[in-house]
Protein backbone atom coordinates (compact mmCIF):
# COMPACT_ATOMS: atom_id res chain seq x y z
CA UNK A 1 0.00 0.00 0.00
CA UNK A 2 1.03 3.51 -1.10
CA UNK A 3 1.89 5.82 1.80
CA UNK A 4 0.77 8.95 0.36
CA UNK A 5 1.60 12.45 0.87
CA UNK A 6 -0.42 15.54 0.88
CA UNK A 7 0.22 19.41 0.51
CA UNK A 8 -1.07 21.84 3.24
CA UNK A 9 -0.28 25.35 3.62
CA UNK A 10 3.08 25.39 2.56
CA UNK A 11 4.76 21.72 3.67
CA UNK A 12 4.18 17.92 2.12
CA UNK A 13 3.71 15.71 5.06
CA UNK A 14 1.96 11.72 5.21
CA UNK A 15 -1.93 12.42 5.23
CA UNK A 16 -2.67 10.80 8.67
CA UNK A 17 -0.29 13.93 10.03
CA UNK A 18 -2.27 16.46 7.61
CA UNK A 19 -4.79 18.78 10.83
CA UNK A 20 -7.14 21.36 9.98
CA UNK A 21 -8.65 23.85 12.65
CA UNK A 22 -12.16 23.32 12.95
CA UNK A 23 -12.73 26.83 12.90
CA UNK A 24 -11.68 26.66 9.33
CA UNK A 25 -14.35 28.43 7.27
CA UNK A 26 -14.40 25.94 4.48
CA UNK A 27 -15.12 22.98 7.29
CA UNK A 28 -17.97 25.87 8.82
CA UNK A 29 -19.45 27.30 5.95
CA UNK A 30 -18.28 25.06 2.86
CA UNK A 31 -16.64 28.69 2.23
CA UNK A 32 -13.98 27.72 -0.34
CA UNK A 33 -13.43 26.26 -3.97
CA UNK A 34 -11.75 22.97 -5.56
CA UNK A 35 -10.14 21.60 -8.44
CA UNK A 36 -9.59 18.64 -9.82
CA UNK A 37 -6.64 17.36 -12.23
CA UNK A 38 -5.77 14.61 -14.12
CA UNK A 39 -2.28 13.26 -14.62
CA UNK A 40 -1.35 10.65 -16.94
CA UNK A 41 2.09 9.35 -17.54
CA UNK A 42 3.40 11.77 -14.61
CA UNK A 43 1.79 15.26 -16.53
CA UNK A 44 -0.64 17.54 -15.72
CA UNK A 45 -3.49 17.68 -18.31
CA UNK A 46 -4.76 20.80 -19.26
CA UNK A 47 -3.39 22.58 -16.72
CA UNK A 48 -3.53 26.05 -18.04
CA UNK A 49 -7.80 25.52 -18.14
CA UNK A 50 -7.89 23.70 -14.77
CA UNK A 51 -5.74 26.74 -13.37
CA UNK A 52 -7.71 29.40 -15.11
CA UNK A 53 -10.79 27.68 -14.06
CA UNK A 54 -9.50 27.87 -10.72
CA UNK A 55 -8.87 31.49 -10.75
CA UNK A 56 -12.55 32.17 -11.99
CA UNK A 57 -13.62 30.55 -9.03
CA UNK A 58 -11.71 31.94 -6.53
CA UNK A 59 -12.51 35.45 -7.87
CA UNK A 60 -16.40 34.63 -7.87
CA UNK A 61 -16.53 33.43 -3.91
CA UNK A 62 -13.62 36.49 -3.32
CA UNK A 63 -10.64 34.88 -2.57
CA UNK A 64 -7.23 35.66 -3.16
CA UNK A 65 -4.91 33.45 -5.20
CA UNK A 66 -2.26 32.30 -2.44
CA UNK A 67 -0.04 31.07 -5.41
CA UNK A 68 0.76 32.53 -8.76
CA UNK A 69 0.80 29.74 -11.79
CA UNK A 70 4.33 28.84 -11.65
CA UNK A 71 4.18 28.10 -7.84
CA UNK A 72 1.06 26.10 -7.79
CA UNK A 73 2.95 23.89 -10.54
CA UNK A 74 5.79 23.72 -8.93
CA UNK A 75 3.95 22.12 -5.69
CA UNK A 76 1.27 19.78 -7.90
CA UNK A 77 4.53 18.52 -9.88
CA UNK A 78 6.52 18.08 -6.45
CA UNK A 79 3.27 16.00 -5.20
CA UNK A 80 2.94 13.87 -8.60
CA UNK A 81 6.76 12.84 -8.13
CA UNK A 82 6.23 11.48 -5.00
CA UNK A 83 3.71 9.27 -5.66
CA UNK A 84 4.46 6.21 -8.39
CA UNK A 85 1.21 6.10 -9.85
CA UNK A 86 1.51 7.29 -13.96
CA UNK A 87 -2.04 8.18 -14.10
CA UNK A 88 -3.12 10.31 -11.21
CA UNK A 89 -5.74 12.74 -10.08
CA UNK A 90 -4.86 15.82 -7.88
CA UNK A 91 -7.73 17.45 -5.79
CA UNK A 92 -6.63 20.50 -4.41
CA UNK A 93 -8.56 23.28 -2.51
CA UNK A 94 -8.56 26.68 -1.04
CA UNK A 95 -10.87 28.00 1.93
CA UNK A 96 -10.93 31.37 3.18
CA UNK A 97 -9.32 30.22 5.96
CA UNK A 98 -9.86 29.75 9.81
CA UNK A 99 -11.29 32.77 11.70
CA UNK A 100 -12.12 33.11 15.15
CA UNK A 101 -15.05 33.62 16.19
CA UNK A 102 -17.21 32.38 13.68
CA UNK A 103 -19.06 34.92 11.81
CA UNK A 104 -20.91 34.72 8.57
CA UNK A 105 -18.78 37.99 7.52
CA UNK A 106 -15.62 37.04 6.85
CA UNK A 107 -12.70 38.88 8.49
CA UNK A 108 -10.57 40.48 5.23
CA UNK A 109 -7.10 39.35 6.95
CA UNK A 110 -8.19 35.90 6.64
CA UNK A 111 -5.13 33.77 5.30
CA UNK A 112 -6.46 30.83 3.04
CA UNK A 113 -6.21 26.94 3.66
CA UNK A 114 -4.76 24.97 1.08
CA UNK A 115 -5.04 21.62 0.86
CA UNK A 116 -4.05 18.97 -2.24
CA UNK A 117 -3.64 15.48 -2.59
CA UNK A 118 -3.61 12.58 -5.30
CA UNK A 119 -5.04 9.61 -6.24
CA UNK A 120 -4.51 6.43 -9.00
CA UNK A 121 -6.31 7.29 -11.92
CA UNK A 122 -7.90 4.30 -12.98
CA UNK A 123 -9.17 3.66 -16.27
CA UNK A 124 -12.46 3.01 -17.60
CA UNK A 125 -14.03 0.01 -16.19
CA UNK A 126 -14.65 -2.94 -19.59
CA UNK A 127 -17.96 -3.15 -18.52
CA UNK A 128 -18.42 0.72 -19.17
CA UNK A 129 -16.96 0.40 -22.36
CA UNK A 130 -19.24 -2.55 -23.56
CA UNK A 131 -22.35 -1.65 -21.80
CA UNK A 132 -22.48 2.64 -20.79
CA UNK A 133 -23.37 3.47 -17.61
CA UNK A 134 -27.58 3.63 -16.14
CA UNK A 135 -28.81 6.94 -15.24
CA UNK A 136 -31.82 8.76 -13.84
CA UNK A 137 -33.09 12.46 -13.86
CA UNK A 138 -33.62 14.48 -10.92
CA UNK A 139 -34.73 17.99 -10.11
CA UNK A 140 -31.84 20.14 -10.13
CA UNK A 141 -31.93 21.55 -6.68
CA UNK A 142 -28.57 22.91 -6.49
CA UNK A 143 -27.27 26.74 -6.08
CA UNK A 144 -27.46 29.31 -8.88
CA UNK A 145 -23.61 29.83 -9.31
CA UNK A 146 -22.70 26.26 -10.59
CA UNK A 147 -19.95 28.44 -12.65
CA UNK A 148 -17.93 28.37 -9.25
CA UNK A 149 -16.19 25.09 -8.62
CA UNK A 150 -17.44 25.69 -4.73
CA UNK A 151 -16.72 23.05 -1.87
CA UNK A 152 -20.32 23.38 -1.39
CA UNK A 153 -21.58 19.66 -3.06
CA UNK A 154 -24.23 18.75 -0.62
CA UNK A 155 -26.87 19.04 -3.36
CA UNK A 156 -24.73 16.80 -5.65
CA UNK A 157 -24.18 14.27 -3.08
CA UNK A 158 -27.74 14.06 -2.55
CA UNK A 159 -28.19 13.16 -6.29
CA UNK A 160 -25.27 10.22 -5.76
CA UNK A 161 -27.46 8.72 -2.95
CA UNK A 162 -30.62 9.03 -4.86
CA UNK A 163 -29.37 7.64 -8.26
CA UNK A 164 -27.11 4.14 -5.43
CA UNK A 165 -30.90 3.81 -4.02
CA UNK A 166 -33.00 3.45 -7.34
CA UNK A 167 -29.97 1.28 -8.73
CA UNK A 168 -27.86 3.17 -11.36
CA UNK A 169 -24.97 4.77 -11.57
CA UNK A 170 -25.89 8.63 -11.79
CA UNK A 171 -27.82 11.25 -12.55
CA UNK A 172 -29.06 13.71 -15.32
CA UNK A 173 -30.44 17.16 -13.30
CA UNK A 174 -33.15 19.10 -15.10
CA UNK A 175 -34.00 22.71 -14.09
CA UNK A 176 -37.30 23.80 -13.02
CA UNK A 177 -38.09 25.11 -16.92
CA UNK A 178 -37.80 21.39 -17.84
CA UNK A 179 -34.11 21.76 -19.29
CA UNK A 180 -31.10 19.26 -18.16
CA UNK A 181 -28.35 21.15 -17.14
CA UNK A 182 -25.49 18.84 -16.06
CA UNK A 183 -24.94 15.31 -13.90
CA UNK A 184 -24.18 14.77 -10.06
CA UNK A 185 -20.56 16.00 -11.22
CA UNK A 186 -19.94 15.88 -15.00
CA UNK A 187 -21.75 17.97 -18.04
CA UNK A 188 -23.76 16.15 -19.92
CA UNK A 189 -24.14 15.73 -23.94
CA UNK A 190 -26.76 14.33 -26.24
CA UNK A 191 -25.81 13.15 -29.93
CA UNK A 192 -28.92 14.01 -32.32
CA UNK A 193 -28.16 12.96 -36.35
CA UNK A 194 -24.88 12.96 -36.15
CA UNK A 195 -24.14 16.21 -34.15
CA UNK A 196 -23.13 16.41 -29.84
CA UNK A 197 -25.21 19.12 -28.49
CA UNK A 198 -24.73 20.15 -24.76
CA UNK A 199 -26.10 23.08 -22.81
CA UNK A 200 -24.69 26.42 -23.37
CA UNK A 201 -22.04 27.87 -20.92
CA UNK A 202 -23.77 30.12 -17.93
CA UNK A 203 -24.43 30.34 -14.28
CA UNK A 204 -25.68 27.36 -13.97
CA UNK A 205 -23.01 25.10 -15.79
CA UNK A 206 -20.09 24.43 -14.71
CA UNK A 207 -17.39 25.17 -17.64
CA UNK A 208 -15.92 21.34 -18.04
CA UNK A 209 -12.24 21.05 -18.93
CA UNK A 210 -13.33 17.94 -20.48
CA UNK A 211 -16.46 19.76 -22.37
CA UNK A 212 -13.75 22.21 -23.48
CA UNK A 213 -11.28 19.58 -24.77
CA UNK A 214 -14.25 17.31 -26.78
CA UNK A 215 -15.34 20.78 -28.50
CA UNK A 216 -11.80 21.17 -29.62
CA UNK A 217 -11.86 17.38 -30.43
CA UNK A 218 -14.65 18.07 -32.29
CA UNK A 219 -13.91 20.48 -34.09
CA UNK A 220 -10.63 19.55 -35.56
CA UNK A 221 -12.43 16.40 -36.71
CA UNK A 222 -15.48 17.82 -38.03
CA UNK A 223 -18.01 16.23 -35.55
CA UNK A 224 -20.72 18.88 -35.21
CA UNK A 225 -20.59 20.68 -31.67
CA UNK A 226 -23.30 22.88 -30.59
CA UNK A 227 -24.24 24.63 -27.82
CA UNK A 228 -27.98 24.86 -27.10
CA UNK A 229 -30.97 24.24 -24.15
CA UNK A 230 -31.18 20.33 -24.38
CA UNK A 231 -35.03 20.22 -22.96
CA UNK A 232 -36.19 16.64 -20.87
CA UNK A 233 -38.47 15.74 -23.85
CA UNK A 234 -35.60 15.29 -26.05
CA UNK A 235 -33.82 12.91 -24.09
CA UNK A 236 -36.09 9.95 -25.05
CA UNK A 237 -35.31 9.96 -29.06
CA UNK A 238 -31.31 10.54 -28.26
CA UNK A 239 -29.19 8.55 -30.13
CA UNK A 240 -26.67 9.15 -27.65
CA UNK A 241 -26.72 10.58 -23.66
CA UNK A 242 -22.72 11.19 -22.46
CA UNK A 243 -21.74 12.85 -19.13
CA UNK A 244 -18.27 14.17 -19.35
CA UNK A 245 -15.55 15.00 -16.50
CA UNK A 246 -11.93 15.30 -15.78
CA UNK A 247 -11.74 11.47 -14.15
CA UNK A 248 -14.30 9.97 -16.31
CA UNK A 249 -13.38 11.99 -19.32
CA UNK A 250 -16.97 11.08 -21.53
CA UNK A 251 -19.26 7.69 -20.34
CA UNK A 252 -22.22 6.55 -22.53
CA UNK A 253 -25.26 6.34 -20.52
CA UNK A 254 -26.90 3.74 -22.41
CA UNK A 255 -29.89 3.29 -20.19
CA UNK A 256 -32.52 6.21 -18.87
CA UNK A 257 -35.08 5.89 -16.26
CA UNK A 258 -35.38 1.94 -16.71
CA UNK A 259 -35.43 2.36 -20.40
CA UNK A 260 -32.90 2.23 -23.29
CA UNK A 261 -30.78 4.57 -24.68
CA UNK A 262 -31.49 3.93 -28.67
CA UNK A 263 -30.39 0.38 -28.75
CA UNK A 264 -29.37 0.36 -25.33
CA UNK A 265 -25.54 0.12 -26.55
CA UNK A 266 -22.15 2.84 -26.49
CA UNK A 267 -22.93 4.77 -29.36
CA UNK A 268 -21.06 5.09 -33.10
CA UNK A 269 -19.80 8.48 -32.17
CA UNK A 270 -19.28 8.06 -28.49
CA UNK A 271 -16.47 5.34 -29.65
CA UNK A 272 -14.82 7.34 -32.08
CA UNK A 273 -14.67 10.54 -29.82
CA UNK A 274 -12.83 7.81 -27.18
CA UNK A 275 -10.63 7.14 -29.81
CA UNK A 276 -9.83 10.64 -30.78
CA UNK A 277 -9.30 11.75 -26.92
CA UNK A 278 -7.34 9.14 -26.08
CA UNK A 279 -5.03 10.34 -29.32
CA UNK A 280 -5.40 13.83 -27.91
CA UNK A 281 -3.95 13.01 -24.51
CA UNK A 282 -0.66 11.54 -26.16
CA UNK A 283 -0.24 14.19 -28.68
CA UNK A 284 -0.36 16.58 -26.11
CA UNK A 285 2.03 14.64 -23.56
CA UNK A 286 4.11 14.84 -26.95
CA UNK A 287 4.31 18.27 -27.24
CA UNK A 288 4.58 19.21 -23.35
CA UNK A 289 8.14 17.14 -23.98
CA UNK A 290 9.59 18.77 -26.55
Amino acid sequence: MTLQTVYLNGDFMPMEQARISPLDRGFLFADGVYEVIPVYQGQLFEWEAHYQRLENSLAGVFINNPMDNQAWLSVLQQLISLHPWQDQFIYLQISRGQQIPRDHLPQADLIPTVFAYTNPLKPLADSIISHGIKVITLEDIRWQRCDIKSIALLPNVMAKMQAQAAGVDDVILVNQQGYVTEGSASNMMMVKAGEIITPPLSAHILPGVTRQVIEKIANRHHIPFIEREIHQTELDSADELWLASSTKEALPICQLNGQPVADGQPGAIWKQLRQLYQNYKIQTRTRSTI
